[in-house]
């Protein structure tokens, strides 16, 4: 596979912590990597989510939540700058009314990075030749997951998400502001 350039074996231009707090594009390579450790980011905030959520006895709202978080991570992964907007966003007030603590900060920062890196990505160079993605790969676990799940599935439920963002962004927010006037409790 490697003679065929089809390994990820070469040196990465940046490191690790760069990648993912403040991601650059200089090669289709990069497009490609940037949205697949943002799908990985948006899972890891998905799975936490839903933990946290099911431990404190809210298993439906846990499943809504995972499931918003993690067709966001599709979204990101296919270069949806909206997937990656609505993501950090809901993150954002989730953090900012919940209460900040350094963790949340860590995947607050994470999820914007991911906003910029997908921003760049989808406009990186779209008429060169330069910017031919390299091929997808099919051989492990995790390259059907990362890989090709979401190229498959994301035409598919892209519509469905923005209803669905949407209209859960628009309950959340209508709840914290029901919360700060004193009408739920």
């Amino acid at each position: 596979m490697e003679t065929l350039g089809l390994s990820d074996s070469s040196p990465r231009s940046e490191s690790r912590l760069k990648s993912l707090f403040w991601p650059s594009i200089t090669t289709a390579s990069d497009v490609d990597y940037l949205g697949a450790q943002g799908y990985w980011i948006c899972l890891l905030v998905a799975v936490l989510s839903f933990g946290f959520l099911a431990m404190t006895g809210q298993a439906i709202t846990g499943v809504a939540t995972l499931l918003f978080y993690y067709f966001g991570g599709v979204g990101v992964r296919e270069r949806s700058r909206y997937a990656a907007a609505v993501v950090f966003v809901m993150y954002a007030l989730d953090a900012l009314f919940g209460g900040l603590g350094i963790v949340r900060i860590m995947i607050g920062a994470l999820l914007l990075s991911n906003l910029r890196a997908t921003w760049i990505a989808a406009t990186w160079k779209p008429d060169s030749d330069e910017a031919a993605l390299p091929p997808r790969l099919n051989e492990t676990w995790s390259d059907k997951v990362v890989d090709r799940f979401p190229m498959w599935i994301w035409p598919k439920v892209r519509i469905a998400y923005y209803i669905y963002s949407g209209g859960f962004l628009a309950l959340v927010v209508v709840g914290l502001v029901m919360m700060g006037t004193g009408r739920m409790q």
